[in-house]
């Protein structure tokens, strides 16, 4: 029986296929740009340029600064260098660095964003941004951090290598499993999350046995976008709060660190919300929801312990405090001991556990 729901489908345009890349130009004018700032980072820089001369007389410069967890002092970067070049769009080609910085320039000045990703991020789908600030992340919600349209290209990701699309990967399924018990989940919000859920456990296994394989690339890309959109649409929960307090704490890699922990904030909430298990457990081909998305990162041969990423012992009991600092919603009450416990696990790289009773 389906009862009563809100349901707010975002103002985003989607261009989706292969060779997609090409329409930036068109894309970009038909926002009313006229002169693009290209971000990426570093390593895409050369990506960034060739895409500035694809655009033309639009292209306005490249900022290949952007980096994890989005920083301030590197959104101030951007900033001056948007103001120098007189941007008055900006367009990001990359992951989720670098769809950060540009939806963080997107809040400070109102520009309209075209992201182009490259990994299976989703953050391109969401009107959420995640700062950093003195070793802190915290996010903002608001509607004008929401690209204005995203091209995806499964072109583009045929090059991200097997090991980096499995954390991508699993980062992306994350965003799906919290929305099937957010607050304010929603049928429409659930088909689409089990679907893209579904979509990247298939596809994850393909990748890693054939780089190369088109149809594999495909599908992964198309559950990201689904799993993407849950992202932007409903609320979430312990899991991603514990990946931003981490992730910032740490300076922990952002994909990984969501990959290590999902089984075991999965586990965490497991009793209070059967409905969401049964979902996941159905979209990765049956068993334990919680121990089968373990299990998955073993056989993508992603790591599995938060000490393995860089996350030191000792801060364990500063990540369980800072766990339940703020209140925020969970379908399981937010328990110290039991999230310290969940958090050893994860830093061991043990095998998620089931505890609490059900909501």
């Amino acid at each position: 029986m389906i009862g009563s729901f809100t349901f707010e489908n975002l103002p985003c345009r989607v261009v989706f296929g292969s060779g997609t890349l090409a329409a930036a130009k068109a894309e970009v004018e038909r926002l009313g740009g006229k002169r693009a700032l290209v971000l990426t980072t570093p390593q895409q820089e050369a990506q960034g340029k060739q895409l500035g001369a694809a655009l033309g007389s639009l292209y306005a410069g490249i900022f290949p600064g952007a980096t994890m967890h989005t920083p301030v002092e590197v959104t101030a970067q951007a900033l001056a260098a948007m103001q120098a070049c007189e941007a008055d769009c900006v367009v990001s080609l990359g992951g989720g660095s670098t769809t950060g910085l540009g939806k963080a320039l997107a809040l400070r000045t109102g520009v309209n964003q075209l992201c182009i990703p490259t990994t299976y991020a989703g953050s391109e789908m969401t009107p959420i941004v995640g700062q950093t600030e003195n070793g802190l992340k915290t996010t903002v919600r608001d509607a004008a951090i929401l690209p204005e349209t995203v091209i995806y290209d499964v072109d583009l990701t045929l090059t991200l290598p097997a090991g980096l699309a499995a954390t991508s990967g699993i980062n992306a399924i994350a965003h799906a499993v919290e929305a099937l018990y957010a607050r304010d989940t929603n049928p429409v919000t659930s088909l689409m999350a089990e679907e893209g859920i579904r979509a990247l456990a298939r596809a994850l296994p393909a990748i890693a046995a054939r780089s190369d394989d088109r149809e594999a690339r495909t599908e992964a890309l198309y559950g990201a976008w689904l799993c993407g959109v849950c992202l932007g649409t409903v609320g979430m929960a312990l899991h991603h709060k514990l990946c931003h307090t981490l992730g910032g704490t740490f300076d922990l890699p952002h994909a990984e660190t969501h990959t290590i922990v999902l089984p075991h904030a999965l586990a965490y909430n497991a009793t209070a919300v059967p409905d969401a298990m049964k979902r996941i457990s159905r979209a990765i081909g049956g068993g334990d929801a919680a121990q089968g998305l373990y299990d998955l990162a073993r056989r993508l041969n992603a790591k599995l312990a938060l000490r393995d990423i860089g996350m030191p012992e000792s801060g364990i009991d500063k990540a369980a405090d800072l766990a339940v600092t703020n209140a925020y919603w969970n379908p399981r009450p937010l328990e110290r001991n039991a999230i310290r416990d969940l958090i050893a696990r994860a830093w061991a790289g043990e095998p998620p556990v089931a505890t609490g009773v059900a909501a």
